[in-house]
């Protein structure tokens, strides 16, 4: 059998980033930002004032990607870039009066898009998937910082192979589960 989209949780993911963006987007733009700035509001809007070292530090994002947002976002009066008092080669972003202004209306939009590609959902099937992609994210960082030692042990294996190897690693076994 070959490989099944709906299976992949790479796959799955990449679906339902695409699905969040656009249901922030359609509010998103009325408001004046983008789903690309959002990240960059929330960090603000819980302490303004970073440089942009620290705001790549709590986004995990390129610093490429970042240095345009940022750009993006002073043109549109969201951020001000101002010169740090002690470091000359860094600047201090802070939000602007209609970035501030926007805290509310915005994370109502986010909370909106939430709902609405959570339509359907039982809260605790809400809380238990946010709890697995925190998890599965969490792995995901993990992944990134650990050296690569040339081994990936899942290759070439199916899941259940992939499973029963995993258990005799813990010790365990694979019993009825």
């Amino acid at each position: 059998m070959g490989f099944e989209r709906a299976d992949s949780a790479l796959y799955l993911a990449s679906q339902l980033a695409k699905g969040l963006s656009r249901a922030l987007q359609r509010r998103a733009a009325s408001l004046g930002f983008s789903p690309g700035q959002f990240p960059v509001l929330l960090a603000l809007w819980q302490e303004d004032g970073l440089t942009q070292r620290q705001l790549l530090d709590r986004l995990d994002i390129e610093q490429a990607t970042l240095a345009n947002t940022l750009a993006r976002m002073e043109r549109d009066g969201l951020v001000a870039r101002s010169p740090h008092p002690a470091d000359r080669r860094a600047q201090i972003v802070r939000l602007t009066p209609h970035g501030r202004a926007l805290e509310a209306t915005a994370t109502d939009a986010a909370a909106c898009a939430d709902d609405e590609i959570f339509s359907g959902f039982r809260r605790f099937e809400r809380e238990l998937l946010l709890e697995y992609m925190r998890m599965a994210i969490a792995n995901a960082r993990r992944m990134d910082r650990a050296p690569d030692d040339g081994r990936d042990k899942g290759v070439g294996r199916q899941p259940a192979e992939t499973a029963q190897a995993d258990k005799a690693a813990a010790g365990g076994s694979l019993g009825a589960e």
